[in-house]
């Protein structure tokens, strides 16, 4: 990702306003070592930089919670900030590739957009975890009057599909690069045809990271309308039977599954190419949903209501984890923006689907920095803790 290696520099040199098409917001420093954060907005998108400092150099970086979709944005803000200052660069990887396939801007959905959502189509099918995006878009390509949402966590992966959708000239793709299980929370009830969760990563040394657990079924099933499908296509033993012990356990009122092993499909990924010339067994597992559900009323927000900064703070706040009754807080960096002003780094949320975000506190306001928290029930429950701790 960008980042450029520079001769170390006077930070105080930066000053609030506009730097080429960067306009620069403010500076902040880690309270727990000598490097500091960047508050930058290109193109309407506010983000985060990182600079990280050694004795003879600065690596300037971007930041994995903030950072956009459109890495040309990343590179811009870094490139503005090293030019307008005149600083000596040692290495660089922000060439600008204005040759590249642009993206498709109106198909990359944000998740703040499936706040009381229209779909635009007949039906809506997701598919979680696209890699290539070849199913993903040889289901459009088939099937052109249903929306497919693909949701990928790797940005390179998402870049990629959105390149494909405007040389394809595909209508009825919406790409999101986030975690797919908070998403699906964020989906209407009865409102999807089909959820496509193909070759998910085993994590067989970290089970709780898996996509698929008894919660991801059971908003699978909620979001799923009557005889829609979850369908689950894996190379791994362990999560095959994972997953049928998931989707068959205790805690499963009712449920109707299919198993296969070995089915074709009409499309294969260069990956499932070679495992099926290395005779490896292939299992499809296809959950079925049976009845309405009900939907969900989300009649909440995450503003900080009574939440202003005071000195206190930075004696109060503990960076050790504080668990909760199916929740956590986690504290992980203080930067100091001036004498009345702080960005706090944190995680929080569920264990398994835990948020990752920045809040800004001032003597007059509290919020989230870049984007709010994904509107589920958990994280307002998370929400109300950080509050009524940080109210002080």
């Amino acid at each position: 990702m960008p980042h450029i290696t520079i001769k170390s520099f006077d930070t105080s040199s930066l000053e609030k306003g506009q730097y080429g098409s960067t306009q620069f917001l403010f500076k902040a420093n880690d309270l727990t070592s000598k490097d500091e954060i960047l508050g930058v907005k290109v193109e309407g998108e506010s983000f985060l930089l990182h600079v990280k400092k050694s004795a003879n150099d600065y690596l300037l970086k971007y930041d994995k919670v903030t950072r956009p979709l459109k890495v040309n944005l990343l590179k811009q803000a870094i490139g503005d900030i090293s030019t307008a200052l005149n600083l000596e660069v040692l290495h660089s990887n922000i060439t600008i590739h204005t040759t590249k396939a642009p993206l498709a801007n109106e198909y990359e959905k944000h998740i703040e957009d499936f706040i009381n959502i229209d779909f635009p189509f007949e039906s809506v099918a997701i598919e979680v975890g696209f890699g290539s995006g070849k199913h993903l878009l040889y289901q459009a390509q088939k099937n052109p009057d249903r929306l497919f949402i693909g949701i990928e966590i790797h940005t390179p992966s998402a870049a990629q599909v959105l390149k494909q959708i405007e040389i394809l000239k595909l209508k009825n793709i919406w790409v999101v690069n986030y975690d797919a299980r908070l998403l699906l929370e964020m989906m209407p009830s009865n409102s999807c045809h089909q959820i496509f969760v193909h070759f998910p990563v085993p994590w067989d040394k970290k089970p709780n990271r898996r996509v698929i657990s008894s919660s991801f079924l059971e908003e699978s099933m909620r979001v799923l309308e009557v005889k829609g499908r979850l369908e689950l296509r894996t190379d791994s033993d362990k999560y095959f039977w994972y997953a049928l012990e998931t989707f068959l356990g205790n805690g499963v009122a009712k449920t109707l599954v299919e198993v296969r092993k070995n089915e074709a499909l009409a499309i294969t990924s260069k990956y499932e190419a070679r495992w099926i010339r290395q005779e490896k067994d292939i299992y499809d597992v296809y959950v079925t949903s049976q009845e309405n559900s009900k939907e969900r009323v989300w009649d909440f927000d995450f503003l900080f209501k009574n939440v202003s900064y005071k000195k206190e703070f930075l004696d109060k706040i503990t960076l050790k984890p504080m668990l909760f009754d199916g929740f956590f807080i986690h504290f992980e960096r203080l930067y100091k923006i001036n004498e009345n002003a702080i960005l706090i780094k944190l995680a929080f949320g569920s264990f398994d689907r835990p948020e990752h975000k920045y809040i800004w506190i001032d003597e007059s306001e509290a919020y989230y920095f870049n984007s709010n928290p994904v509107k589920t029930v958990t994280n307002y429950k998370t929400h109300l803790k950080i509050m009524e701790y940080l109210n002080v």
